[in-house]
């Protein structure tokens, strides 16, 4: 397990996560955000209705459940938020270099 940092246009969080995915956190991440999200009848609850639109909803946490629920074996999970800080330019030294998706 290693550790990656996720955001969503919110707090930056620190989240334990398979070596695979660390090391390919931009695949996982556009693969659930540019395709599970709005092919996966699994993913349908994400999905909302906006005039003639159907637009996505979701946030980092929901990328853990899908790699929990659909994706890995060993279980990812948050291990903390980094209290006010909102891009990489803020990160505490400990965290930076670390891989890092925002979606």
């Amino acid at each position: 397990m290693k550790n990656v940092l996720l955001s969503a246009d919110s707090e930056i969080g620190v989240f334990s996560v398979p070596d695979k995915v660390a090391d390919n956190l931009e695949t996982y991440c556009m693969d659930f955000c540019c395709d599970w999200l709005h092919k996966s009848p699994d993913a349908a609850k994400y999905r909302v209705q906006m005039g003639d639109t159907v637009v996505v909803c979701y946030s980092e946490k929901d990328f853990i459940e899908y790699l929990n629920q659909y994706i890995c074996d060993e279980p990812s999970r948050l291990i903390m938020p980094l209290t006010d800080v909102y891009s990489e330019k803020d990160l505490p030294k400990d965290y930076i270099g670390l891989p890092y998706f925002n979606f």
